[in-house]
């Protein structure tokens, strides 16, 4: 026997863990992870644009029901595609067709089958007489590659007109299931999330181009001068709009609710028309759409309407700060690109690298080693005569030695949190709310001529007045009607012949060429 101890046994990779097979799963629920990557080969190899091409062909088959098709089909496809898209051509005849085909019925994106009605004999029955058509998980791959090459900016918008869709659908939501008519109460249910899913989607791809454009601004301002009118106007119109109906759609939230959430989500699970989901998850399927409906409209602190509102105005501030950024930057010449231009010249006019790196010293600061001046915290517990050798260390702070910057004294403090404070200041924001929706309900109901508005209702007016005045263009001297809308109601500016008074509590207000119209 040996007394060595034993080596260490080598790192050997651990083989990949099959993936569980679900016996009982067929169709699209039998593609494992492995077949679902496999279905987007397609896009990555090297004759991609020939595939893709080809499943335009299948595309445009199935959009005429001629779903089953046989090679002599599919190149007839590609033949009428090329009379409007030339480089379909590229992909050839039967000799060119037949390879991908085959490929793509590997990749399981196409399904191949055997069609034995075309032989004649045995022959050409023995022959290959093949038809394929996409499967579902391959028309899935197939329409979201197309949807990655037909994203266009326009895409990237917030839709203010969905609301009155919302608002409606909820009316009718809750008549529905007052009602026990299960399908439309299935109906609104499903557009309802269908319309919230898009709306997400559209917030999301707008915010991230507004991200984009803040970075390309730094290489190419003319591009985000060209769009900030655009911009302002439309994040400004739809942060008017989700203010008017934020409180109506909530109050039809609750209105739905109050005719009884499980009757209804019993309802839309009954007229549930999916074969394969039994019905205890068709219930935890509605009840989690109603629970977002509810989580995007309902009256509620962090509601996604308000944080979508807030990022809204966010987004307002930062293309501000933006315009403000290239207007000074315009006015005064200097710019960040100008900046680092005249710095590559001074570089460049440099007579020697000690010069150079001077420069370079003067500009950027990072070649002191700042740390090793550092004295000691008490310098009288080490003596003078003491060797560098001998002497303790001093500890340094990592951000001098990294960046040389000195660090802080001290953290940041410790916050305060005063539950109780912040609760009543929630309390009053709530009732401060609700007083200007009661406000803002009276003018609309009694108008705002013929009477004296009272302080609450003068707020209102005085707001809604300002985000109207706010939407109006400047680019027109003619004066237009415009309107703003905030707490559930708009307030409309309509041009009249001299000039009209409404008379406050503060006093009376006259509007030179204007008349006030304020509609729920």
């Amino acid at each position: 026997m040996s007394d060595e101890p034993d080596a260490p046994e080598p790192d050997v990779p651990e083989p990949d863990v099959p993936e569980p097979v679900d016996e009982g799963a067929f169709g699209i629920d039998a593609f494992s992870l492995d077949d679902r990557l496999r279905l987007f080969h397609f896009a990555a190899a090297e004759k991609r644009h020939e595939y893709l091409w080809l499943l335009r062909a299948f595309d445009r088959g199935r959009a005429n029901y001629q779903v089953l098709l046989h090679v002599s089909d599919a190149v007839g496809l590609l033949e009428r595609l090329t009379a409007d898209h030339p480089a379909a051509g590229a992909v050839g005849g039967v000799a060119g067709v037949q390879p991908l085909l085959d490929a793509l019925a590997d990749w399981q994106v196409l399904d191949r089958s055997y069609d034995g009605t075309r032989a004649a004999n045995l022959a050409e029955y023995r022959n290959r007489h093949y038809v394929y058509q996409f499967t579902q998980a391959g028309y899935r791959a197939y329409r979201a590659v197309e949807d990655v090459l037909g994203a266009r900016l326009e895409d990237a918008q917030l839709s203010r007109l969905v609301f009155p869709d919302i608002l409606g659908d909820l009316h009718a939501l809750a008549e529905a299931n007052a009602a026990g008519d299960a399908e439309e109460v299935y109906r609104k249910l499903g557009r309802l999330d269908s319309v919230l899913n898009e709306m997400a989607q559209r917030a999301a791809r707008f915010y991230l181009m507004l991200g984009d454009l803040a970075r390309t601004n730094d290489t190419r301002p003319e591009v985000f001068l060209a769009h900030k009118d655009t911009l302002l106007a439309h994040m400004r119109e739809f942060t008017a709009e989700l203010g008017r109906y934020a409180p109506l759609l909530a109050e039809a939230v609750e209105k739905a609710a109050a005719t009884g959430v499980d009757r209804m989500i019993e309802y839309a699970a009954e007229a549930d028309e999916r074969l394969f989901r039994s019905p205890a998850e068709r219930l935890a399927d509605w009840r989690h759409r109603w629970d977002g409906i509810v989580h995007w409209f309902a009256e509620r602190e962090h509601s996604e309407t308000e944080r979508l509102q807030d990022a809204t105005v966010t987004a307002i501030r930062s293309v501000l700060a933006l315009l403000r950024r290239v207007t000074e930057a315009r006015r005064g010449g200097v710019s960040r690109e100008s900046q680092l231009r005249h710095l590559a010249q001074w570089f460049t006019s440099c007579e020697s690298d000690e010069d150079a790196h001077a420069l370079f010293q003067a500009v950027f600061g990072l070649g002191a080693p700042r740390h090793i001046a550092v004295p000691y915290a008490d310098p009288e517990q080490i003596p003078g005569r003491t060797s560098w050798w001998e002497a303790e260390p001093v500890e340094l702070a990592r951000t001098l030695v990294q960046s040389g910057r000195t660090p802080a004294l001290h953290g940041p403090g410790r916050i305060e949190r005063n539950d109780d404070r912040r609760a009543l200041l929630r309390a009053e924001q709530v009732k401060e709310q609700a007083e200007r929706r009661s406000a803002a309900n009276a003018l609309a109901s009694d108008g705002v001529y013929g009477r004296t508005l009272d302080e609450p209702e003068t707020r209102a007016l005085l707001a809604l007045l300002d985000v109207a005045l706010a939407a109006r263009v400047p680019a027109s001297r003619l004066v237009t009607a415009s309107s703003g809308a905030a707490h559930g109601v708009r307030l409309t500016l309509t041009p009249a012949e001299g000039s009209t008074t409404v008379d406050t509590v503060r006093g009376r207000l006259h509007l030179d060429g204007l008349r006030l119209e304020v509609t729920a």
